[in-house]
């Protein structure tokens, strides 16, 4: 095999795994503490230069790590080598082609929503009256404001702190820590500006 092609099967895994540890709301700081790792070591898994990856055993531990299985990332691997324009992993190809980073179901690059708070549940970081400007689809980092609309509808707005598998873990209402299962969850979507009107 042409180590270009290799290069380019490493590339796709590690992408495969970075999509799964977005999914579980994770960044690569908060994966690679998992393992004991540096965020920039996470990140050579992910841009396909640690080629060692393709070894059950450290899938097993990559995707244990984020809460994943070696299952999850061979079909999230699939699911990109059936992504149009993109071949799957072993066939001939006549030069390179990049997607780009495109999520499917999110709103347009630069797309954002405004929101009034209608309580001082944030005060001091935002009291009632203020409006928030988030990014759908953007997803916060510690401490950042977010905006999560709930399974039923509702939108609270909160800090957030971390997530794992099962939960967010946010802060709100009195300062208080609060911990949201995802199950509840439709959308976390980072607060970008605050405005006071």
């Amino acid at each position: 095999m042409p180590r270009f092609e290799s290069d380019s099967n490493a590339r796709r895994l590690g992408e495969a795994l970075a999509a799964l540890r977005r999914e579980q709301g994770l960044n690569q700081a908060e994966a690679g503490e998992r393992l004991g790792m540096t965020s920039q070591g996470w990140g050579l898994y992910e841009s396909g230069k640690r080629p060692s990856l393709f070894r059950p055993d450290v899938q097993r531990r990559f995707t244990a790590a984020i809460g994943a299985s070696p299952e999850a990332l061979a079909l999230k691997l699939a699911e990109t080598a059936a992504s149009p324009g993109v071949p799957p992993i072993g066939s001939a190809s006549q030069g390179l082609e990049s997607r780009g980073r495109v999520f499917a179901g999110l709103e347009p690059a630069g797309a954002t929503r405004r929101l009034q708070l209608s309580n001082d549940d944030l005060a001091p970081w935002a009291a009632s009256g203020v409006v928030v400007e988030y990014a759908p689809g953007r997803w916060p980092r510690r401490d950042q404001g977010c905006v999560i609309e709930m399974a039923d509808g509702e939108l609270r707005v909160r800090l957030y702190d971390s997530a794992d598998a099962e939960a967010l873990t946010v802060r709100g209402i009195g300062g208080g820590e609060e911990r949201i299962a995802r199950t509840a969850t439709r959308q976390v979507s980072a607060v970008i500006a605050r405005l006071d009107v």
